[in-house]
Parts: C-alpha cells; structure tokens; sequence
C-alpha cells in the first residue's frame, strides 16, 4: 500500500464521511437551466452519472450523502441582486414569472436517480455556498463528520465556495475531479490544479471507491 493509498484511507472512514453534491438539480442541471453550457459540459463528460456511481458506493460503505441545493420562493422574497448570477435570475422571474428553482417547481427537485431515503438535503434561501447561513455544518458535526467528498457544480464558484469554506471549518476535503464540472471546462480545470489542489485531495471517483471496497 502506498502512502497515498493509507492517506486515502486515513480520511475517508466511512462513518465519518460525507458526500456532499452541489446544486444537481433539475433547474441548475436539466432541461431549462439557466446555464445551458454547464449542462452541455456535464453531458459531455457523464458527470452525472458518475456522481450517481459515487453516492451509491457512499451509501453501501456506510458515508452519508448530503445534498445541497439551492431554492427561491416565487416572490422572490429573500433573495438578492448583489451579482451578476442573482440579477440574471431576478430578470428570469421579471421576465417569466418564475426562476429555474422556485420552491414546488420541478427545478428545485434533485435530478433524476440521484436521492435515496437515507440522504439528507440542506437547501438554501440566499447566497452562492452550501455552509453560509444554513445548518449545513451543524448536522454535518452532529453526524460526527469530519471529512467532506465534494461533488457537483460548479468548480469556478459553489464547488469552490464549498470546499474553501469546509477547510475553514477543519473539515478535511476530497473532491474526486471527474464528479465535479465547470465552463469553459479549460478554466474549471485549470481551478482544479492551481487552486483546489492546494486546499483538497484531489482523486477519481474509481479511486475513491477503490478505498471503500
């Protein structure tokens, strides 16, 4: 076994592990998204199915799966304008009526396959990370987690914001690099090597797996 190989296995016991998935909802990764390049980029590289894979393995080795998801009420009311990501959203609901996640919509919903009964879901109101004003890190500690498998989208900001966020919770953070996407897919891989690297353990999805079989 190889030092990798007993670091791997050092910080993803199972009992104190989570996979965490950002955003894979039906309105941020499905039909209507608001970003049909992401969509196009996940299809391209079966990032869905492989995160699929992944929460599978967690459940069966015993890790907990957390879904974080992002929502807005149909008035809007909660939310704000304080970016360029917010305001095109607010323009979708001044224009349309609605936004790709309102709240009782199929876009808020978890994409096809992806939920299991044993799962956790953490949504939030406002803001572009998982941990800000949500109980995220509190049900995450109550679970006695100490490590965090980051999944989802995307790598140029929610992947980012959350595995940045989870270091300074002392969390340790492991992101498989095939379950994460980011466009242009240059630049989300670029983030990967020259900033993610640096504050997580970068794997496979195979590979990860591999250590809980």
């Amino acid at each position: 076994m190889t030092s990798r190989d007993e670091r791997l296995r050092a910080i993803l016991d199972p009992p104190t592990t989570a996979v965490l998935t950002m955003e894979l909802q039906n309105g941020v990764v499905g039909d209507g998204a608001l970003f049909g390049a992401l969509v196009d980029e996940l299809r391209r590289a079966g990032t869905l199915d492989v995160v699929r894979r992944l929460c599978a393995g967690a459940r069966d080795a015993g890790a907990r799966v957390v879904h974080c998801t992002v929502e807005a009420r149909p008035d809007g009311a909660g939310s704000s304008e304080n970016c360029k990501i917010f305001a095109m959203s607010a323009k979708q609901r001044r224009e349309r009526g609605f936004t790709a996640t309102d709240i009782g919509t199929p876009g808020v919903e978890l994409i096809e396959g992806l939920e299991d009964p044993r799962d956790i879901v953490v949504p939030r109101l406002h803001g572009m990370t998982p941990f800000t004003s949500t109980s995220l890190d509190q049900i995450l500690r109550n679970l006695g987690i100490r490590t965090v498998v980051a999944t989802g989208v995307s790598v140029n900001l929610g992947v980012f914001g959350m595995a940045l966020t989870a270091l300074d919770l002392g969390y340790q953070v492991v992101i498989p690099t095939d379950a994460v996407a980011g466009v242009p897919r240059e630049y989300a891989d670029a983030v990967l090597e020259h900033s993610l690297s640096l504050i997580a353990t970068l794997t496979t999805t195979d590979e990860l797996l591999a250590v809980w079989r």
